[in-house]
């Protein structure tokens, strides 16, 4: 393989657990685990950026996706209840 076709694969490879990490963060009923894999997904997405040579990009996706936004998410949870309740 060339360096190009291995560069595709390892995008490849990235894009398939961000939408790995998107399906489980939208199917867990328990609400930490959703939170830790959207932080998972964001981080994902940050490499894939950088990948794409957008590093100015990937940093801050980093920082505020998994950073920040998993932190308010998990202070909310916190403050609420941890498990998602059954529908009417």
């Amino acid at each position: 393989m060339n360096a190009l076709s291995m560069d595709m694969v390892i995008q490849f490879g990235i894009l398939l657990g961000v939408l790995v990490a998107a399906y489980i963060t939208i199917t867990m009923r328990d609400l930490l685990s959703a939170a830790i894999a959207s932080a998972a997904m964001s981080l994902l997405l940050s490499l894939e950026f950088y990948m794409l040579h957008a590093p100015d990009v990937a940093i801050a996706e980093a920082a505020v996706g998994a950073g920040v936004v998993t932190a308010v998410v998990v202070y909310g949870i916190a403050k609420t209840e941890r498990w998602e309740r059954e529908g009417p």
